[in-house]
């Protein structure tokens, strides 16, 4: 069973669609039990981090999320769940993130461009032992994925980024460490290279 945390952010009906389409035993969720039973978690996210952050504290749930992450289960990130595993964010500098990875969020300077960064745009993976791998098994490099931010996460580890992507600087695409995976863009918006996606995290 993949549990998708609802926390009262993201768009967790395309999100558990897409992932039931590509094969997944896909349950919406906001009970601890569930995710401690869960086989993996999805942590979904959209809008400010720090509306983001003071929900999921709301429920009580972050202790057991950083258990079972600790303990080692798959977790997939989307969007700003991708960000709040990082310390916290320029965005809502009062407010901590989970603190899995050390960095922060920054405000993508985009020069001329238009902020939020909205629309597809191309993938890079960090090198060609990524795309046998993981999230991006089986994705050509530089295929064009979906993305709505204003905000990127900045890793002090490079070594964690799986791929980026280009949007008047260089941008955090995807990050993966061992159990956790997440992505900046959405796999559920993104069409058949986004189900592609989810189906890796859902057979990994």
């Amino acid at each position: 069973m993949i549990v998708l945390i609802d926390y009262g952010v993201g768009n967790l009906y395309s999100v558990a669609k897409a992932a039931a389409y590509v094969g997944g035993d896909v349950k919406i969720s906001s009970a601890a039990a569930d995710i401690k039973r869960a086989d993996k978690i999805i942590l979904p996210g959209v809008g400010a981090f720090g509306d983001c952050m003071k929900n999921l504290a709301a429920t009580g749930l972050i202790p057991t999320i950083k258990a079972e992450i600790f303990l080692g289960k798959p977790l997939l990130g989307i969007c700003v769940g991708l960000q709040i595993l990082f310390a916290g964010s320029e965005e809502s500098p009062e407010v901590d993130g989970l603190k899995i990875f050390s960095g922060r969020v920054k405000k993508i300077c985009a020069g001329n461009l238009k902020i939020p960064h909205m629309g597809w745009n191309s993938v890079s993976m960090r090198n060609a032992q990524c795309v046998m791998r993981n999230l991006f098994k089986g994705i050509k490099n530089d295929s064009y994925f979906y993305f709505v931010h204003s905000y990127h996460a900045v890793p002090d580890d490079k070594k964690i980024i799986a791929a980026s992507t280009i949007y008047g600087e260089n941008i955090t695409a995807a990050i993966e460490f061992e159990n956790i995976f997440a992505t900046q863009f959405h796999p559920e918006k993104s069409g058949d290279v986004g189900l592609h996606i989810l189906k890796n995290f859902v057979d990994a």
